[in-house]
């Protein structure tokens, strides 16, 4: 018997003076059953950095075909295809082709290993932009995982503060690769 999903609610409250977007979004999130908290939670902060309208959670694990997070333009075209974790070259690259944009989020203690051996393979890839997360930071962010979040997202001069009422994450996600024009 497959395990299912375990679903989680959270009410994302996002202050990004940046891009001057505020917005309340009621997020559902299902955490595959191979995918821990703090990957979740990583998929949570990259949908906070890019919110949108059209910003939606994808099957990510459960479907290889299927991006973490995505956004699609009216026509059905993928205007932002958004992975977490470390990413081979290949998937990568395919996602640069149906895509206009493409943002990996890695997080790992080991994303400088993962970076040195992709990282010559992809950059060609002029559309994409791989960002890290420091580990202590996402190991931080699995504390706020809860079944029922209530959660702020501020940003302002490239300073990141997620947290709920009790704890406060600050972010400082490190540019690795830059999408060039």
């Amino acid at each position: 018997m497959a395990l299912k999903a375990t679903i989680f609610k959270a009410d994302l409250q996002i202050s990004d003076m940046d891009r001057h977007y505020y917005q309340n979004h009621s997020l559902t999130i299902a955490r595959h059953p191979s995918e821990t908290d703090e990957r979740m939670m990583i998929r949570v902060l990259a949908f906070a950095l890019n919110a949108s309208d059209a910003l939606t959670f994808g099957k990510g694990l459960s479907d290889v075909e299927d991006p973490d997070v995505v956004a699609k333009d009216l026509t059905g075209a993928i205007d932002l295809w958004i992975e977490v974790g470390q990413p081979d070259d290949k998937r990568i690259l395919k996602a640069c082709g149906r895509s206009a944009h493409v943002i990996v989020y890695s997080y790992s203690s080991v994303s400088s290993i993962w970076w040195n051996q992709i990282g010559n393979r992809v950059e060609r890839a002029r559309n994409l932009t791989v960002i890290n997360i420091a580990a202590d930071t996402s190991q931080a962010l699995e504390k706020l995982a809860q079944r029922n979040m209530q959660l702020q997202c501020t940003i302002q001069d490239g300073q990141i503060w997620l947290g709920n009422n009790e704890d406060m994450v600050q972010i400082d996600p490190q540019v690795i690769k830059a999408e060039t024009p």
